[in-house]
């Protein structure tokens, strides 16, 4: 019955603004499963129409989500948290604490798990389900100690051979007092240093808020994804229209101009994939996307699994030392390249000018530098 279908399916997620639309074919859709169970009428080709209806509308509507959208999808209550990956897709998981110096931060999940073929350790963002879990993890924004937690964690990794896995979800870290007086700042810079010369394969995946140092203090990666409903930039919406104008109200506005989505961002060069949600977005699909997000982790590791430690290290630095360069600037690097190899030394040892300079009024002095800096008899 469809009553019982949807007292199996649990609780409806939480309608967004732009969702309506299609919150009012489901429900009308629902309405005519009700009636169907209830009457001798044939309703067959009034629900066909309904369900075909529902599914246009959802496509249609999430296919031209703007950037505010998607952050609202981000930030849905109901959209898969570090803690369903973990059930979902980890086997022989043990939870690991502390960071061996003040205590232990709720707000960063760390532990030893096994994603198919490989034994993992996995670091991610805990936001919590209810309010009670959000406000034990201070809703995902981590302290100090939750940052030397993951790094301390993370270097167990690299003492044990076992690539890290890393799930960024957080609205940005915890900018409180305490916070600063125990090195908020010091902590997250030294977890981006170290995470650079971690000889193990690193894959980070922004599965919602990715908010500025907060999300990087976990997230330097030989492979970064980015689920295609979340959102990750130095600043949420609402602070940088604040800043810039002076009210939240330009939330949308601010949302477009920091191009944070995760299509601009794979433009960019910023994430290496687009990870495609179902119709819907996560939050009505969680099994579904958690799976998806899994396989793809694990074809990930695969790939950095063939590579040296030197190797991983060399392509991980390059890789954010070429970090969203545009056309313009690799054409310009490519110019600069061939220009330099135009002008490596010849059998005599003397590098080729490109046009010989213009004979002076006055000859060098004896022992002055010519092109190239070798010194040239007078």
């Amino acid at each position: 019955m469809a009553r019982d279908r949807k007292e199996a399916q649990g609780p409806q997620p939480a309608v967004l603004p732009f969702e309506q639309p299609i919150e009012d074919v489901r429900q009308r859709l629902e309405e005519l499963e009700t009636l169907a169970q209830k009457t001798n009428q044939d309703l067959t080709e009034e629900l066909d129409f309904y369900r075909a209806r529902l599914d246009r509308v959802t496509r249609e509507t999430y296919a031209s989500l703007s950037a505010w959208d998607r952050v609202q999808v981000a930030r849905h209550p109901d959209r898969p948290l570090a803690t369903d990956y973990i059930a979902l897709l980890l086997e022989d998981w043990v939870e690991l604490h502390g960071d061996g110096c003040f205590g232990d931060d709720r707000a960063i999940v760390t532990g030893l798990g096994t994603l198919g073929r490989h034994r993992l350790m996995l670091v991610g963002h805990r936001k919590g389900r209810d309010t009670k879990a959000r406000m034990a993890c201070n809703f995902g924004s981590a302290h100090p100690e939750g940052y030397r937690k993951a790094l301390r964690k993370m270097k167990l990794a690299e003492r044990m051979g076992l690539p890290i896995l890393s799930l960024v979800n957080t609205p940005g870290a915890y900018p409180g007092v305490g916070a600063e007086e125990r090195g908020q700042a010091r902590a997250i810079a030294e977890n981006i240093l170290e995470m650079f010369g971690i000889r193990v394969p690193i894959v980070v995946v922004v599965i919602g808020e990715g908010g500025s140092g907060g999300a990087l203090g976990i997230a330097v990666g030989d492979r970064v994804g980015m689920l295609e409903n979340a959102w990750y930039s130095v600043i949420s919406p609402e602070g940088c229209a604040s800043i810039l104008w002076r009210s939240a109200e330009r939330k949308a506005e601010a949302a477009e101009a920091l191009k944070l989505t995760a299509g601009d961002l794979h433009r960019l060069g910023i994430v290496d994939e687009v990870l495609p949600e179902p119709v819907g977005g996560a939050h009505r699909h969680r099994e579904e996307t958690v799976r998806s997000v899994g396989r793809r982790v694990e074809a990930w590791l695969d790939e950095l699994s063939e590579l040296d430690p030197g190797e991983l290290l060399r392509r991980r630095q390059h890789r954010f030392r070429t970090i969203s360069q545009t056309a313009s600037d690799l054409e310009a690097a490519l110019a600069a390249a061939e220009e330099a190899a135009r002008r490596e030394p010849g059998p005599g040892g003397v590098p080729e000018a490109p046009e010989p300079p213009a004979a002076p009024e006055e000859p060098p002095a004896a022992g002055a530098g010519g092109p190239g800096g070798e010194v040239r008899e007078p």
